[in-house]
């Protein structure tokens, strides 16, 4: 019975943000909520006991690296706003606005895996602040920057948790995996994805009418209320989706980690809902071939950037940008679903087992 509540949990999670208005915009305290109702759920009904003292001291701690960089990072870019925003001015004004959309969406998806997806996505948030942009050309171009930040970051083990986890998952026989594992086997999926993305972000811009020059676009100062509230946003946030995965951990240990790598591809979409770092560390296993761990890893990071909760360059981005649910939806589903589709074909024709 206990898994007929769980699927009804997540539909609640996949539907409500999307569709009642109030939700969306505490999705926050949402989230947390259902998180809470999903590992209670999987602790009275389920195959095992959820709650303990390690997952409330997960939940408690775990957000806060992510909480500590955002805060820093928001007071750093308030107290140098006026250099980052004059470097971007002068830097669209050399290159271009086609060229200079294309660089920093690949390097910000390449680099992401060095200073991680948080910092990436923080740095993102602030050129599209500065960007003239209008709110719908605005979205877009954040949605394709989270899209190749969350697929970028996975080329090391430093960019992102689900990267750190497959390694970990990895590191003894067969595989042996080191800091370039998931570079060696990834790379010709992943850097084709970024830069097809920047070409992707480029042709969008293009289409942006003009609204004025760099200088011209209002920029709104931000307070240090502004950033305290983002900052806690995200910790509810990030401790919602633990809460969450826990919940549903017992789910996908028992229907989803079976799997083949093809089902596995597929049913790795609920990441856009989830936390992917979950689902990695439940499906990863060394007796799995590596056209698997492929599948499993592509299809979690590419429905990662679906939705809002789907990884945290979305969290981040949406939070500073005031992005809702339904906003986020509107552009990234067709855009994931078409990556989906796009890379499920590729990798079925170069599929070794």
């Amino acid at each position: 019975m206990f898994i007929v509540y769980q699927i009804i949990i997540i539909l609640i999670v996949l539907l409500l943000p999307l569709t009642v208005h109030k939700v969306e915009k505490n999705l926050e305290i949402f989230l947390f909520i259902m998180g809470i109702i999903s590992a209670s759920i999987s602790h009275f009904f389920g195959p095992e006991k959820v709650w303990s003292l390690h997952l409330i001291k997960e939940g408690l701690i775990e957000p806060i690296k992510i909480t500590l960089a955002v805060l820093i990072a928001g007071f750093l870019f308030k107290r140098f706003r006026q250099p980052i925003t004059s470097g971007i001015i002068k830097s669209e004004g050399i290159l271009g606005s086609h060229i200079f959309t294309f660089l920093f969406i690949v390097i910000l998806g390449l680099i992401s895996s060095i200073i991680t997806a948080i910092i990436a996505a923080i740095v993102l948030t602030e050129i599209i602040s500065v960007l003239p942009l209008d709110r719908k050309f605005e979205i877009r171009m954040t949605i394709i920057t989270c899209f190749a930040i969350g697929i970028g970051a996975a080329l090391t083990p430093v960019g992102e948790p689900l990267s750190t986890i497959a390694v970990a998952r990895l590191r003894g026989e067969p595989y042996h995996a080191d800091f370039f594992f998931l570079f060696r086997h990834l790379w010709f999926y992943i850097i084709p994805a970024v830069v097809i993305l920047g070409i992707f972000g480029a042709f969008v811009r293009a289409q942006q009418p003009k609204i004025g020059t760099l200088q011209s676009k209002q920029l709104v100062e931000e307070g240090t209320k502004d950033i305290l509230v983002r900052s806690g946003k995200v910790y509810l946030f990030v401790m919602a989706l633990l809460f969450l995965g826990s919940g549903f951990k017992p789910v996908i240990d028992m229907y989803i980690v079976p799997l083949g790598d093809i089902a596995l591809y597929w049913i790795n979409t609920v990441s856009a809902i989830l936390d992917n770092a979950t689902l990695a560390s439940a499906e990863i296993s060394p007796k799995m071939r590596i056209d698997q761990i492929q599948f499993a890893l592509m299809g979690l990071l590419i429905s990662g950037g679906i939705l809002i909760p789907g990884n945290i360059p979305n969290i981040i981005s949406a939070s500073k940008l005031n992005i809702s649910s339904k906003e986020w939806a509107k552009f990234g589903v067709p855009l994931g679903i078409v990556l989906l589709i796009g890379y499920f074909i590729v990798m079925c024709a170069f599929k070794t087992g």
